[in-house]
């Protein structure tokens, strides 16, 4: 009888061994995440938010076949992994102390705790830096939602006026606006209820950090989707008639959007 090698038993024991949620897979220096699902038909992988890497697979199946798929799709994974890693989120928490550093249009604006503010005030942009007062500063919920608030307002009253030559170039009705919390996403367009009603394009309020040329960016590619739904050809084509630059200003706004303050306070 032959001798069973270490790789061979090692095969035999990963064949025994069944996939469970949570489990962490180690494949060639890969780790991966198992995520089980009694609905999945087959094994697919996936690169999550944090860069980090997912098998999700079915119930039962075991360790051996789930390895085979790994090494299989391994240059792949690795690809998508180092892509998802140059674009990860960067997004740096503030702390609402005295001189701490906050961005608006691309321009940069120190804070100033001020004693003199009233404590349910609205934060104000006072000699090229943001007031607030000293209540807000001593609850990160308050400051946190003072400033956001701030963001809202001032980059609404900065978009509204220039979205009309927007519209013209690309021919549709301007829309309503409103700046808020979208989460990770700059902006949104949802059109009317009854399609003749002009629709509702929101922007977030991270957005007012970025310099203006990118604010415009997604202004008008939101207002691409008042005529076209989805990124389909005509959808750039249509972008790019308003705004022939619009595949350089995608890539910025990739890079310095990742490094913006998403509204963390440390």
């Amino acid at each position: 009888m032959g001798r069973v090698t270490p790789l061979a038993a090692e095969r035999a024991y990963m064949s025994r061994q069944v996939l469970t949620e949570g489990d962490r897979l180690t494949v060639d220096g890969l780790v991966l995440r198992v995520r089980v699902s009694a609905r999945r038909k087959r094994f697919a992988l996936s690169v999550e938010p944090d860069a980090g890497l997912a098998l999700h697979t079915p119930e039962g199946r075991p360790a051996a076949d789930a390895e085979d798929f790994v090494r299989a799709h391994r240059s792949w994974l690795v690809r998508k992994a180092g892509v998802r890693e140059r674009t990860r989120p960067l997004n740096p928490p503030k702390r609402l102390i005295d001189g701490e550093v906050f961005r608006y249009l691309g321009r940069t604006y120190r804070l100033a705790i001020s004693p003199d503010a009233p404590a349910e005030g609205r934060v104000r942009l006072v000699a090229g830096r943001l007031v607030v007062s000293e209540e807000q500063a001593e609850d990160p919920e308050r400051g946190r939602a003072a400033l956001v608030d701030w963001y809202c307002r001032a980059g609404r009253a900065w978009t509204a006026g220039r979205l009309q030559p927007w519209a013209a170039r690309m021919g549709v009705p301007e829309p309503e606006l409103e700046v808020r919390d979208l989460g990770q996403r700059w902006g949104l367009y949802r059109p009317g209820e009854d399609g003749r009603r002009p629709g509702r394009m929101s922007l977030g309020w991270p957005l007012f950090q970025l310099p203006m040329h990118l604010v415009d960016y997604v202004s008008a590619h939101e207002l691409a989707h008042v005529r076209v739904p989805g990124h389909r050809a005509n959808f750039w084509r249509l972008l790019g008639q308003a705004l022939p630059e619009y595949e350089e200003r995608r890539v910025e706004l990739d890079e310095l959007g990742r490094r913006m303050w998403m509204g963390e306070i440390a």
